[in-house]
């Protein structure tokens, strides 16, 4: 699936020391704002512990772990819709996402400066998300005065396409992001070519010091407070602490770092996890003795499309998907149990599939 998740935030937050916690390619890190010249992109693996659940009942000679991109978006600033620092470049970056992750600096260092000169992650979601509306609104304008001229010749979908853009401009124009907006669905297709940037799903990230990786800290009930009632994701990741973890390569010796800072996994992982989720994403299973493999797939694809997913032949020539569900999987422990049991499904071209689903696809082509 080619759905990026972007990493946003203000300069020195430390958005780059968590995407190289979790991606194959590295952003260089320093303390000089405005010093990175280009977006970094990694390919990260999404943590699905329930791989080696079915590795339990079926020996394999490789796991293969789902996917999704991460793009690391350097830092913005105050005036970046106006090209301060190098924020037009970057907000375009923004725009090729699917999601956002924002990560909020909710810690101290002198050696560190924030670029607005004090620590205050309330004042940044408020400085980030008025850059982006910005933009949303010189978007719309645009679109706005190009519907106008259809308008003027009685087209009358244009006149309720600039009413509809109205709403969103009087919406945006109040500090409000577009996703907040209450509108009918057949309506956003007025919009959905415009790819706003404050309509993407968003996650926060609260990037703390080593003490607060567990409870947070002052910045982080600040946070929580000034998004409480709105339906976000909130996560709590000591960065630097994340950091050397991943530069562990003993799985043991990464255990017992995360024991010592009373943490049960790593932050990053659930927050790849969320990033997934965020991304209305889903997980199917193929099983078998070469390999055992997750699939990523949009939640509500039928099974010729999740088939397609993994080889345009299967879904070209789809005859049927017999399915197991994880969970039976795993309480009988075999394909032949599940079958014993009832618990063995063909299904046809109209199946949805669920997340957690065993695939084998039959074809024909």
């Amino acid at each position: 699936m080619a759905l990026q998740c972007g990493i946003i935030g203000l300069t020195n937050t430390g958005k780059t020391t968590i995407f190289n916690c979790i991606s194959n390619t590295k952003g260089e890190t320093n303390a000089f704002a405005f010093s990175a010249v280009k977006s970094n992109i990694g390919v990260i693996q999404v943590p699905d512990p329930r791989l080696y659940e079915l590795e339990k009942h079926q020996v394999t000679e490789k796991i293969v772990h789902t996917t999704v991109e991460i793009v690391d978006i350097p830092g913005l600033a105050k005036g970046s819709n106006k090209g301060e620092g190098v924020g037009n470049k970057f907000l375009g970056d923004i725009r090729n996402t699917d999601a956002l992750i924002h990560v909020l600096r909710c810690f101290d260092d002198d050696a560190l400066p924030h670029i607005d000169g004090s620590v205050d992650p309330v004042r940044d979601i408020e400085t980030v998300d008025f850059e982006l509306q910005v933009k949303d609104l010189e978007s719309i304008e645009k679109k706005i005065q190009r519907l106008e001229k259809l308008a003027k010749s009685g087209d009358k979908d244009a006149k309720h396409g600039i009413e509809v853009l109205n709403r969103y401009r009087d919406h945006i124009g109040n500090f409000r992001n577009a996703r907040t907006l209450e509108i009918k669905e057949d309506e956003k297709k007025y919009v959905d070519d415009l790819f706003l940037l404050t309509m993407k799903p968003v996650m926060y990230v609260c990037n703390v010091d080593e003490k607060s990786a567990v409870t947070g800290n002052k910045y982080v009930t600040r946070v929580r407070e000034a998004l409480h009632g709105k339906d976000v994701e909130i996560l709590v990741i000591a960065g630097a602490v994340e950091a050397e973890i991943a530069e562990l390569e003993s799985m043991d010796d990464r255990l017992a770092f995360l024991s010592d800072a009373g943490l049960d996994e790593p932050g990053v992982d659930k927050m790849v996890r969320a990033a997934y989720k965020m991304l209305n994403l889903q997980t199917f299973f193929t099983v078998g003795p070469k390999e055992i493999r997750a699939w990523t797939i949009k939640k509500g694809m039928t099974a010729p499309q999740a088939a397609g997913v993994i080889h345009s032949d299967l879904e070209r020539g789809f005859i049927r998907a017999e399915v197991m569900k994880y969970v039976d999987f795993v309480k009988l422990g075999s394909e032949h149990a599940c079958r014993e049991a009832g618990k063995f499904y063909i299904e046809g071209k109209s199946y949805i599939v669920e997340d957690g689903d065993i695939l084998h696809i039959r074809f024909n082509v």
